[in-house]
């Protein structure tokens, strides 16, 4: 199993406490390979794609319109074996 967790590195120089997971771009049970584009976080006007970190079905812990913060696990990649 592999976490989906928000990198404390999208933040940068900016200056906001926390971001807002916009959408998931595939539906939880979907199967996802290591690299796709899985979400979307929005930090002030800046939306930033999270890849997937392995291959399996996803499972998605947060919803759309959810506030996350650096490192926020907003999901993982269940192994497929």
């Amino acid at each position: 199993m592999s976490e989906i967790r928000v990198p404390e590195v999208l933040w940068g120089g900016s200056m906001a406490p926390a971001g807002v997971l916009e959408r998931w771009r595939c539906p939880a049970g979907g199967c996802v390979e290591i690299g796709d584009v899985v979400a979307e976080v929005r930090i002030e006007d800046a939306c930033h794609e999270l890849a997937s970190p392995g291959s399996g079905r996803l499972a998605a812990f947060a919803r759309p319109g959810d506030i996350v913060e650096p490192g926020t696990i907003i999901g993982n990649v269940e192994d497929e074996f």
